[in-house]
């Protein structure tokens, strides 16, 4: 099928020329971003002496996210041999990256589904939570968190069932909400989410280490923070359900306004002594993408790694600058390269009936807005990835958006092509659709971290 071959370009040894192989530069510099953000590069300093055997305590491992496996093996690696490690991570399906010669396991990696939970990912969460029975003072709990594990991590409070979560999933995913929405409603509707599995593991110390995925680095949100308190309440959780039109079972409604349904608040005396540490961010990683470009003499300036909003919006935004750059030489002078993060959105339009539901995501998305705004602007060139390789729930990790991108969409539609008129793809959210077409997709396949969104503009 076309655009659906991998794009296979190293980063290293030898970086491609910007000037003669821009597409291959770009992937590069995705390369570095996700390399970066490896959990094995940031875990060591952070982790914290084993318990000591005359006090008898035991290290727990607890986790979730599409970076769990990778940091389960990266805990294993570095782990002292001698000290006991057990526990239970859950990941996404197929994010298990392959195991380390001479690492034995030690912490046991189960997968579920990601963005709308399944029977799996509640399975797994039940048996995290019910591994925290029973822990005392003397006990060590290491929460390894990244972003997709709020979820893999589902266990809903009384009175919701796993259809009633997958409902109010995927109507949040379709409503545009951003990520910090989505999440606090997450967390009054689950019990395990929202601080909840820290304090269940009380009295014992709980060390979580964390990938972070949410513009602002915020351990609260990242994953619907499980292991540290919240300071949202039912009334945000319940406002932000009316803002976007999504009904709730009516007990479930009743449970929220009266404040049953809360979540344990900072200064709980459960979580004192408890520590978070980040062990990769999205800035790390643009940062490691910007040196990379720099090494090849080519200016790169990181425009934030907060961007939120929607998405094919945030392509147009970034398509004014890059005309600014290519025809004035401001704010900054060509060629160079731009790079942002953070993590926008994407409104599901509504359909025709008949019409089939388009593929796609927040990359792709920006890449459809960027391209429209740019009209093909020359010596423009653009990729947007999300560092997880999947965009959304398809099989790339974002697309490449090139000078001729709709003029060979155009050609394409010529020859009887159907649909690749860009407009189209818009209104059916089909960024998937429209990229294979031109085998413009970048496909990567899990790279096991989340650092979330990539974007590069090269303007030459």
């Amino acid at each position: 099928m076309r655009g659906m071959h991998p794009e296979t370009q190293p980063a290293s040894p030898s970086l491609p020329d910007y000037r003669t192989h821009p597409r291959a530069f770009l992937k590069a510099l995705f390369d570095a971003a996700v390399h970066s953000a490896q959990p094995l590069h940031g875990m060591r300093q952070w982790l914290p002496q084993p318990p000591s055997r005359e006090s008898g305590g035991r290290t727990l491992v607890l986790g979730a996210g599409k970076a769990g496996g990778a940091m389960a093996q990266a805990l294993e690696a570095l782990w002292p041999q001698d000290a006991p490690l057990s526990g239970l991570v859950v990941t996404r399906y197929g994010h298990v990256p392959p195991r380390p010669a001479g690492v034995p396991q030690r912490i046991e990696v189960v997968e579920a589904a990601h963005p709308v939970p399944d029977a799996a990912g509640l399975a797994a969460a039940q048996r995290i939570l019910d591994l925290t029975q029973g822990l005392t003072e003397h006990d060590l709990v290491l929460c390894l968190i990244s972003g997709g594990g709020s979820s893999l991590l589902t266990l809903p409070c009384d009175g919701v069932t796993l259809e009633d979560k997958q409902r109010i999933n995927r109507a949040l995913l379709d409503s545009g909400a951003h990520i910090g929405e989505m999440n606090c409603v997450r967390k009054h509707l689950s019990r395990i989410k929202g601080g909840r599995l820290a304090a269940a593991c009380a009295p014992a110390r709980v060390v979580t280490l964390t990938i972070s995925d949410v513009p602002g680095d915020d351990p609260s949100v990242i994953a619907s923070g499980p292991t540290v308190p919240d300071a949202t309440t039912c009334a945000d959780a319940l406002a932000i359900l009316a803002r976007y039109g999504i009904d709730l079972p009516p007990a479930i409604r009743t449970a929220l306004e009266a404040g049953r349904l809360e979540t344990p608040k900072p200064g709980d005396a459960r979580y004192a002594g408890h520590a978070v540490h980040m062990i990769a961010t999205p800035q790390q990683a643009l940062e490691a993408a910007a040196t990379l470009a720099r090494s090849a003499g080519l200016p790169a300036h990181v425009l934030s790694d907060e961007m939120e909003g929607e998405s094919r919006e945030v392509g147009k935004v970034h398509a004014a600058l890059a005309r600014a750059v290519a025809r004035r030489g401001q704010p900054f002078a060509a060629p160079c390269v731009i790079l942002s993060g953070g993590e926008t959105t994407v409104t599901v339009r509504p359909r025709a009936p008949g019409v089939p539901r388009g593929r796609g995501g927040r990359a792709g998305e920006f890449c459809l807005g960027l391209a429209q705004a740019l009209q093909g602007e020359p010596a423009v060139w653009a990729l947007a990835a999300d560092t997880d390789g999947i965009d959304g729930s398809e099989d790339n990790a974002g697309a490449f958006v090139c000078p001729d991108t709709l003029a060979r969409a155009g050609a394409a539609g010529a020859a009887g092509a159907a649909g690749l008129r860009i407009d189209d793809h818009l209104a059916r959210n089909d960024a998937w659709g429209f990229f294979a077409g031109l085998d413009d997709l970048l496909v990567t396949g899990p790279t096991h971290t989340n650092v979330n969104d990539f974007r590069a503009l090269l303007i030459l």
